[in-house]
């Protein structure tokens, strides 16, 4: 069954915190938005990002509820 993911990047708390963008994401698995969170997050860390100072990305299901996040922390 297909599925509508939200993936979101959300700022370091020095840069003011929240939500930075929103990335929606038609998928059947949860598998698969999260490699695609991956992949935003890590285009994000880098360098010459456009994002700048990006602390985690996190998707929400469709209900709204965070199943999945990653930090720079981890």
């Amino acid at each position: 069954m297909v599925e509508v993911y939200r993936i979101e990047t959300i700022a370091s708390a020095e840069a003011g915190g929240g939500v930075i963008r929103r990335i929606m994401v038609r998928t059947d698995s949860l598998d698969k938005a999260k490699e695609r969170a991956l992949k935003v997050f890590s285009l994000a860390c880098r360098p010459q990002s456009r994002d700048g100072d990006v602390e985690a990305v996190r998707v929400l299901n469709g209900a709204g509820y965070e199943v999945f996040s990653i930090s720079t922390r981890d």
